[in-house]
Order: structure tokens, then sequence, then C-alpha cells
């Protein structure tokens, strides 16, 4: 039996490795490339795809300063982890909201393993550039370093995030390379009829469109909403009043999209005023719509059909119906046609009624340019849950994201905001779900940008904007319970997720081998201290839980039981898909009793055998007979 054997994996500490899993997914559909070195042959992938492959020097395409930088960024893993913070959340052991303190860049790619394809909606609210707005450093090497400095996490100088002034040399090219990564890495959270939301205005919109076609390619372009964000306007414009912003629409697979609905209005429902039939009980009023297509549109032949009135007379359409000869015939057979003659013969409608097949009231489609929402309303928000102060200024409207949460979902999908701002998005979530009953849940990151000094906020108590995002959430959350209070629950508001987790972004809890580290006596001996204990000092059972659980690619939230085996602390993950050990002394009976439970997956600290390679390579082998398919140490 060798070492190999008898040895536990390592637990990877590091953020999801996007090169490695593109690879993995080339060499499954191309396994032909793979070299005897296991390495990639693209001489071989460009005869696979024959003449797919553009060889030449000159293409179109989108270039600037810095974005060969942007992918080494996209490359490089996070060892950073987030730390649970109970004290500032709301019902932390039972929500599935998060609010995520950190920079967005090592949030996104820390979520790569266990929220990859599982996020619905993505909203955000970027800088947009104008000369004044708050940018990211574009140095994105030390990108946990730069944050922990900048938060005072860690005794340096270190560079300090700023402003993107004009002057500057680089002034689209920094903006550009702040978003680039993150849009990249959003991509992959985003499930295969996921879609994303980004707001901008004219400074950038140009550029961030084709930032967007080059990440999610051209072909899951879906719209340019158009914003009209203010009903006046001002003298200071120098030539035209703006009052538009944008918000782009992007699919990360436009074949995967249902059709877009909002849902149904008062006014909208008194359309259904032309009848009722035998079907009213279950499809409410109709209202008739002519079956003849009167759009300019190509001749389609199997719409071209005669249709036979009541008094035996066919008609044909001058161009075409809407509908194939099949369909016609099963509505017509169900009564869902209606004839009517006029002085220039028979006219055929069908009958559209209020509530479709599926038993959903129809609702109507969105148009494109987004109106009677207004940046007044959004302000009007904030006054309205903080004591009539504006703490923050021009936050997007509630109204505004929960117009786009309905255009773009259900009511059980997973939202993200990685530009959380004041907490717009949370709001917006915790609101619709009252309304529809639903069980959306978001998640927020934001940084601890500072709030400007002698600011109505700072003036109000609050350091940072993560701060006002943390407390706008538990206002929301406070005015929602008020309103339900003594209400008769008949759609099981006890049931709705109102709290979010608070996380902030910290240096692994684990300390790192540093395989650069100076090779002469003292240097090892540092290294082989840090091999004994690993652990950082002041981190707490539940940090360590929640790194092993967010890098063994379960998400935050998942379900857990704390479990007692022979005396020791177990943590159950997701009914025991997962069994997680921290204790720092483990026993033959212990490591039994986890066997007995049947996990998928077990992890250990590696300290916890003190030593004792028996007792690992007996732990290894009770695990293999058992069926644990992955035992890991960490």
């Amino acid at each position: 039996m060798t070492k190999k054997t008898n040895e536990p994996e390592k637990l990877d500490l590091r953020s999801h490795d996007i090169p490695e899993s593109k690879r993995q997914e080339l060499l499954r559909l191309f396994p032909e490339i793979r070299t005897e070195g296991d390495k990639l042959d693209f001489e071989r992938l460009k005869l696979s795809l024959g003449e797919a492959v553009d060889a030449g020097k000159e293409r179109y395409g989108m270039n600037w300063p810095g974005k060969a930088e942007c992918f080494r960024t996209i490359q490089s893993p996070s060892l950073g982890t987030l730390r649970p913070c109970p004290d500032e959340s709301v019902n932390f052991d039972t929500t599935e909201n998060l609010i995520i303190e950190s920079d967005n860049l090592e949030v996104l790619k820390l979520l790569q393993k266990s929220y990859l394809g599982k996020v619905k909606m993505i909203y955000i609210d970027p800088p947009y550039n104008t000369g004044n707005d708050f940018i990211y450093p574009d140095n994105y090497t030390e990108s946990l370093q730069t944050y922990l400095e900048y938060t005072g996490q860690v005794d340096a100088e270190g560079r300090k995030f700023g402003t993107n002034a004009e002057t500057d040399g680089r002034f689209h090219s920094k903006w550009l390379n702040m978003m680039y990564p993150r849009l990249y890495l959003a991509r992959n959270l985003l499930r295969d009829d996921g879609v994303i939301f980004i707001s901008i205005d004219d400074q950038e919109v140009d550029n961030l469109r084709k930032l967007c076609n080059e990440i999610f390619g051209e072909v899951n372009f879906v719209e340019s909403f158009v914003w009209k964000k203010s009903y006046g306007g001002g003298a200071k414009e120098q030539f035209a009043v703006r009052q538009h912003e944008f918000c782009l629409l992007y699919a990360k697979n436009i074949d995967a999209l249902s059709e877009f609905w909002l849902p149904p209005d008062p006014d909208a429902e008194k359309k259904y005023y032309d009848g009722k039939d035998e079907h009213f009980a279950t499809r409410g009023p109709f209202r008739l719509k002519p079956l003849e297509a009167t759009k300019s549109m190509d001749r389609r032949e199997n719409l071209v059909f005669p249709i036979r009135a009541p008094d035996g007379t066919e008609l044909s359409p001058k161009r075409q119906w809407w509908w194939s000869r099949e369909r016609v015939h099963r509505v017509l057979a169900q009564n869902g046609l209606v004839f009517a003659k006029t002085d220039r013969g028979w006219t055929v409608s069908y009958k559209q009624y209020l509530i479709d097949e599926n038993g959903q009231k129809r609702g109507t489609k969105p148009f494109s340019i987004i109106d009677g929402i207004y940046t007044q309303h959004g302000t009007a928000d904030m006054r309205a849950l903080f004591d009539d102060e504006v703490v923050i200024q021009f936050p997007k409207p509630v109204a505004l994201i929960e117009r786009l949460l309905q255009v773009s979902g259900d009511k059980e999908d997973i939202v993200l905001d990685f530009f959380a701002g004041s907490g717009t998005t949370a709001q917006a979530v915790l609101n619709l779900n009252k309304q529809d009953a639903g069980a959306r849940r978001f998640i927020l990151v934001q940084l601890p940008e500072p709030c400007e000094e002698d600011s109505v906020a700072a003036r109000a108590g609050y350091k940072t904007i993560a701060e006002i995002t943390k407390e706008r959430a538990r206002r929301v959350i406070k005015q929602l319970n008020k309103e339900d209070a003594g209400k008769l629950d008949l759609i099981g508001a006890e049931k709705r997720d109102r709290g979010f987790r608070v996380f902030k972004l910290a240096e692994s809890n684990f300390k790192p081998w540093n395989a650069e580290a100076p090779k002469d006596a003292g240097g090892l001996t540092k290294q082989l201290e840090l091999h004994v204990d690993h652990i950082r000092e002041g981190r707490a059972q539940n940090d360590l839980f929640y790194e092993i659980l967010l890098k063994s690619g379960f998400p935050l939230p998942t379900a857990t039981e704390s479990l007692t085996l022979t005396g020791k602390a177990v943590h159950s993950v997701a009914g025991a898909a997962l069994l997680i050990c921290l204790e720092r002394e483990l026993t033959l009976e212990l490591v039994r009793a986890i066997a007995e439970k049947k996990p998928e997956r077990v992890v250990c600290l590696d300290e916890g055998f003190a030593g004792n390679d028996q007792l690992k390579a007996n732990a290894v082998q009770i695990f293999k007979n058992k069926g644990v398919t992955s035992f890991k140490t960490v």
C-alpha cells in the first residue's frame, strides 16, 4: 500500500480554478487534442473545428491597455475567506439572504465553486465613470492585500482606492479594466436561463455594450432599456436636458429564456371586456383578437389555408393566419373562434382569455422605455426609511428594481447585486416577496467605502456605505414585519425569509505554506511552525466552518446540523452530504462514528491527527470501506 493511498487529500483553499475547468471542458468535447504531456494541441483543435477557426491576424474586436492583465486577474485564484458576523445580521441561523462586505472581485472568485450556474438574475449599478466616481484600483495582482490595507485589517500604508479623473491618460481603460474581470466572473454564476441587467449612462454605454458583446456574446443581447429617470430639467444643461439612463440586458443563453411578462394590472384587465363563455370559471373573461396576421412579415405557407365560416363560406387570409391549421381546428372545436359578418364579408377572431392555459393571469410585455419611475422616487424611498434624511445621494428607486425582477424571473430566484450601494436590491426583493408570496433570495456585495466627511451619512453616524446597506435592510425588515403584525396570515407570511447573514472578506483562516520563503534555517523553521499551527490567531470554529463549506462548493446558507459523536462536535451539511469535524483531538472511535453516518465527503483538521500517521491511514481505509467518496484534511 503506497503512501498515497494512506494519505487523505488536502482541501484546496483557493477559489475555483477557472482555466483548469475550461481545459477539462475542452478535453471533454475534443479528447483528441490531449497531448502526451497532458497539454492541449491547438493544431488538432483547429483540424477538429475545420473552417470555424479564424486564423487571420486582423479581426473585429475590442482592445485597450491592460486587457491582457484582466485575463491574468481572472485566472489568479483568491486565497481569502468570508468570515460570518452574526451580531450584524438578522435571523442569521435561518435566512438564505447574504450581505457581504468586501471587494467584489474577490467575492466573485470565492463564489465560483458554490454558486456556479445558480443565479437567475444579476443587477448592478456600477460606477458610471463620470470622473468623480469611486473606482477600484486596476492593480489587481494584490487585490486581497489592497483590500486588507484599505480596510485597516493589516498594518501597511497600502494603495488607496480613489476617483478616475478625465485628466488621466487611461480614463476609459481603467474603467474597462475594473469591469471586465467582474463581468467575466459574474457570467459563470448565471444559470443557463439567467440574465444580467446593468445600469449605465452615456459616458460608458458604448464601451459597456462592446464589453458585454465579447463576454456574453452579441447573440445574447436582449434589450437596451431606456429609463426616463426625471420628469423635469434644469437650466444648467448646455445643449439638451438629459432625462435618461440605460439598462442593458444580456442573457447567458438567449435560447434558454422564456418570454418576458409583467404581471397584469387593473387597467390591463379592463381590456378583457368582450365577453364570457362556458370557460369563464377557469379562464375568466376574454377579448377578441383578429386571427389574420396584419403585420408585415415573411409569408409562411403552412399558415395559409381556408377556414370554413358558419354559412359554409371558405375564408382565406390576405397574407396568412397567426396559427397553424392544427391549432385552428383545435381551438374551433373548443368554441374559441368568433365569426362576424360585415358588409365586406366574414371576419374571424380568436378569444384571448384573461387566464392563460397555465392558469396564470395574462400579463403585458415590458416596453423598452421605462417611464413613470424617477430618481426622486429613490430619494423618497430613503427618506421614508431614514427619518426623512437622505443618507446617500441618488439611489435607484425600489420600483425600478422591482420592475426588472418581475421581467426577469420567477418567485424563487437567487438575485445577485455586487455593486449594492445603499441596498435598493435588498428592499426590492423583500417588498416583492411580500406582494406575491415569493421566495426570492438576494446576495449583496458592497465595499466598505468611506462616507465623505461632513456628509449627511457621516453626521448620522455611518462610517461606510456598507453600514448603510445593512441598516437599510434591517429597517425594511422591521417595517414589513410591523405592517404584517396582527394580520391574518393567508399566504404564509411566517415562512417568508426576512433576514440576512453578514459576511466580511478576510485572509484565509489557514496560513498558507509559502514555497517562495527563504530556504535558510530561519525561513524553513518558520514554515514548519506554520505547518504545525496553521490556523490564524483569533479565528473561531465558525470562521473555519464557513471557509470549508464555501471552498467545498456549498452555498453559505446551506442547511447544517450540529451532531455530537463520541462526545465530539461534528457539523452535518446538506443532510450528511458533507461532514466537517474541527476537533483538535481525533480518535479512532470518532472516525468510525463519522463513517457510520455514510457521508459522501468528510473534511477534518489535519492537526486533529496530532502527527499520528497510523490513525490517519486507518481513517483513510475506514472511510473508503464505508463508501466515502472524498476524505480531505485542512
